[in-house]
């Protein structure tokens, strides 16, 4: 889960071992119209009575601190917490205590389905079956999931609830619309203190550098400066119309604690793979069967003879795949997929595994200080991740 080496931040999944306990649960309201309530407010001169207006920058402080109340009324409903017991494997699968550990989700609805069901990550409530989870709504019930659907490669899990009533569901927004410095809210139980707000600005877009273990392979993360901390995985990171447009997952951190970067998974990527895992019980997914250099650097790119750090960096070809049968080769750079440019490794990563298997894609890619044009068939992972565990 990490990379902590030689001062280098942390990567730190959040969800919280349960020793450090959980506060009562913070009664909530049902939820208010979301429009911001514009404030009147004057200020009083006390010498002569004369009434003096607010300045601009006054006023547009209210009207923000007026928009986030009305956020935080609308989505806390939908917020609850998550507790899981987890079987405790020792060295050798000697059986241990189990683990107990808490995070966070949100309350939603998808089409097509009639119950209410909840979001969260698949690291908060995996190895646990769903006797063993308990969902914390905001006004204090307790609630077991009819059925748990997981995604480890992309650390998404969605969670039936049976019960019906007095549930409040949460608006999917569109995280393909989200800005660089738009403002955001983050909601969860860091800590184990359901209920809590906090926020901050999207800081970058496409954050795929991120280290979080040998299972998740699909990391197109928003980051945040919004405060999240442990306990605080699989809340929603809303923007300021009260729509979800990420899943907190992640943060980076020296100490474990906040630090100001932390990362969502896109709420896009969540539909998607929310959609197949209620129709197919599973993700599919594309792959060509390459090993992909972890970093791209600029000594790299001058050294193939590339006037910038572009495209995706290829390691190893694994024989008897789609890659192979391409022709692709360790040292090739591949700039473009169908005419569109590639910028890293993880961006090749994710989009190949959104393709249909069978698909026919054409690659351009930097040989030799030349530009060569390849055919590549996809193939199907799920058929193939047992041998190219780490391929994209």
């Amino acid at each position: 889960m990490s990379f902590a080496h030689h001062g280098k931040p942390r990567m730190k999944r959040l969800a919280l071992p349960l020793f450090l306990g959980l506060c009562a649960f913070v009664g909530g309201h049902t939820a208010a119209w979301l429009g911001p309530r514009w404030t009147a407010t004057v200020q009083a001169q006390p010498a002569t009575g004369t009434l003096i207006p607010p300045s601009p920058v006054a006023s547009d402080i209210l009207r923000i601190s007026d928009r986030f109340e009305a956020v935080a009324r609308r989505v806390g409903p939908t917020v609850v917490s998550i507790e899981a017991t987890k079987p405790g494997n020792g060295p050798n699968q000697v059986k241990v205590k189990p683990v107990e550990e808490t995070g966070s989700g949100v309350i939603v609805r998808l089409e097509g389905v009639p119950q209410f069901l909840v979001l969260t990550n698949n690291h908060v409530i995996t190895g646990a079956r769903p006797e063993q989870i308990t969902i914390s709504t905001h006004d204090g019930r307790l609630l077991r999931p009819g059925h748990v659907w997981a995604d480890p490669e992309s650390d998404i899990a969605l969670l039936r609830l049976d019960q019906s009533d007095r549930l409040a569901a949460a608006t999917l927004g569109d995280s393909d619309q989200v800005r660089v410095g738009q403002w955001v809210l983050a909601f969860g139980s860091p800590f184990g203190l359901s209920q809590t707000v906090t926020h901050g600005i999207i800081s970058a877009r496409e954050r795929g550098q991120v280290s979080l273990g040998s299972t998740i392979r699909i990391k197109d993360f928003l980051q945040t400066d919004a405060a999240i901390n442990p306990g605080s995985s699989g809340g929603p990171l809303v923007n300021l119309d009260g729509e979800v447009i990420g899943i907190n997952t992640a943060i980076a951190s020296q100490s474990g604690g906040n630090s100001g970067v932390a990362f969502s998974i896109p709420v896009n990527l969540v539909k998607r793979v929310a959609r197949q895992l209620l129709e197919r019980g599973s993700v599919s997914r594309g792959y060509l069967g390459l090993q992909l250099a972890p970093s791209f650097e600029p000594a790299d790119a001058l050294r193939l003879g590339l006037d910038r750090v572009q495209g995706a960096l290829v390691e190893t070809v694994y024989p008897d795949t789609p890659a192979a049968a391409a022709g692709l080769k360790p040292n090739d750079v591949i700039l473009q997929l169908d005419g569109t440019p590639i910028r890293n490794e993880n961006h090749l990563i994710n989009w190949v595994s959104t393709l249909p298997v069978g698909r026919r894609v054409r690659l351009s890619v930097w040989r030799d200080r030349q530009l060569v044009q390849l055919e590549a068939v996809i193939g199907d992972w799920s058929q193939a991740q047992g041998r190219f565990r780490t391929a994209p």
